[in-house]
C-alpha cells in the first residue's frame, strides 16, 4: 500500500471482484466512500479488501445484499460488543437452507422416479395410473390403466 490507500483496481483485484461491483457496492451502501487523490483518484484504506471479502463471503452463504447491507450496518453500531442479530440472522438462514434442501430432495426422487419408469411423454406419464410425476392428480379425469408411460 502506498500510505494514501488503494486506488479501485488493486481493491477489486486484492477481493477478487471487478471494479463494477466495487463501484455499485459503494453506491448501495455497503462501502464507504472513499478519500480522493489530488487527481481526484478514488483511494481505499486495506480494510475495503476486507470488508469486499466478507460481503462475497456472505453472498456464498446465501445472504442477500439487502441483509448483508443490514448486518454490515449493525457491525458498524456494535462498539466492540457482539452484533445484535447475527446468530438469529444465521439460523434463520440456516432454516431457509433446509426447506431448499427438503424441496430439492423431493425433486430429486421425483425426477429419479421419473427417469426409472422411463417416462418419455409427459402428457402421456401425467395420464398414466403409475406416473411418479406429482402433479398426476390434475390428470385425474383423464387416466387410464394402460401400461406405464
Amino acid at each position: 500500500m502506498t500510505g494514501e490507500g488503494l486506488r479501485s483496481g488493486q481493491v477489486a483485484d486484492a477481493a477478487g471482484v471487478n471494479i463494477q461491483t466495487l463501484r455499485y457496492y459503494e453506491r448501495r451502501g455497503l462501502l464507504a466512500e472513499p478519500d480522493r487523490s489530488p487527481g481526484g483518484h478514488r483511494l481505499y484504506p486495506e480494510e475495503a479488501v476486507t470488508a469486499l471479502r466478507v460481503i462475497k463471503a456472505a453472498q456464498r452463504l446465501g445472504f442477500t445484499l439487502e441483509e448483508v447491507a443490514e448486518l454490515l450496518e449493525a457491525g458498524r453500531h456494535r462498539h466492540g460488543r457482539p452484533v445484535a442479530g447475527l446468530q438469529g440472522r444465521a439460523a434463520a438462514k440456516l432454516a431457509e437452507v433446509d426447506a431448499k434442501i427438503a424441496d430439492l430432495t423431493t425433486i430429486r426422487t421425483a425426477l429419479t422416479a421419473a427417469v426409472d419408469a422411463g417416462c418419455d411423454d409427459l402428457t402421456v406419464c401425467a395420464s398414466s395410473a403409475c406416473c411418479p410425476i406429482p402433479f398426476t392428480d390434475l390428470a385425474e379425469e383423464n387416466r387410464h390403466d394402460g401400461p406405464c408411460c
